[in-house]
């Protein structure tokens, strides 16, 4: 099975995507499994994860039952309230749905860089082990730091760094990034997704924009901890689908390492298990 682990939905009229506003013209609409359904099929894209883009948990619940209704969701990576007192409840009550895979607290947009070192989110790290949940770092370069203390305090917390933590590639700011993200990939096991760098290449990017990159990201995290992820529909600020599918492939040196990076490291990260891929 191929697999997209990172994609969107959305609906405007729910109210919660504070962050897309009419500026962001070529989003500024919903977005669902119909609109998806064709790039998947064009691409032979078997099954996917759908990302929250919104943090409330009533986004998650909408996107939970999208995933209910939607035989190709094969997970869900969800948001939850971190600083809540309830956290670990509330975390342990999201787990029990089957297709619920992960958390992720929307690390990029909370000013405070250290927010994820802060002593009271430690209940809600735990409950995440305790539930077999992946979470979700959606984070910048100037957080992988942050990334890596946070990782030595909670080894068992199964991790994937999102967007290979946005690079800022249109600027060409390459070494710092670099050398962070490598030390990240040695001292942890934190899994990487290879999504969302045409994004943070522009839209006149280069394949050589990209391809040092994806070269340093293998080099460093190995296939077998990375995953590929369209990061759809926010792609199509930079690109399309096809065209996405088609450079990462270009730019995987080996059938081996597609193999992993477009399947096996998904169902890895993300445990996808046999009742998810049954109740599909």
């Amino acid at each position: 099975m191929i697999i997209d682990a990172h994609q969107h939905f959305w609906q405007l009229a729910r109210g919660d995507y504070d962050w897309l506003t009419p500026g962001l013209a070529p989003l500024y609409r919903d977005f669902m499994p119909e609109d998806l359904r064709p790039h998947l099929q064009r691409n032979c894209v078997d099954g996917t994860i759908l990302v929250q883009a919104a943090p409330t948990s009533e986004e998650t619940k909408f996107l939970l039952e999208i995933a209910d209704n939607t035989p190709f969701v094969l997970g869900v990576v969800g948001w939850a309230d971190f600083t809540a007192p309830s956290a670990a409840d509330d975390i342990a009550e999201l787990a029990k749905h089957p297709k619920l895979v992960g958390l992720r607290p929307m690390i990029q947009d909370i000013a405070d860089d250290n927010w994820m070192l802060r002593n009271d989110l430690t209940p809600a790290f735990e409950a995440m082990i305790q539930a077999n949940l992946t979470f979700d770092a959606l984070v910048r370069p100037q957080h992988l730091s942050q990334l890596r203390e946070l990782l030595s305090r909670h080894p068992k917390l199964r991790t994937v760094i999102d967007h290979a933590a946005k690079p800022r590639i249109a600027d060409a700011l390459f070494d710092d990034w670099a050398h962070d993200i490598a030390t990240v990939a040695k001292e942890t096991g934190a899994f990487c997704k290879l999504s969302g760098l045409l994004t943070e290449a522009g839209k006149d990017w280069k394949t050589t924009d990209v391809d040092i990159y994806v070269t340093h990201l293998l080099e460093h995290f190995g296939p077998e901890r990375l995953l590929w992820g369209s990061d759809w529909p926010v792609l199509t600020l930079a690109s399309n689908y096809d065209t996405w599918r088609e450079l990462t492939c270009d730019l995987i040196p080996s059938e081996r390492a597609k193999s992993a990076i477009f399947s096996s490291s998904a169902f890895d990260l993300y445990r996808l298990s046999e009742r998810q891929l049954t109740t599909s």
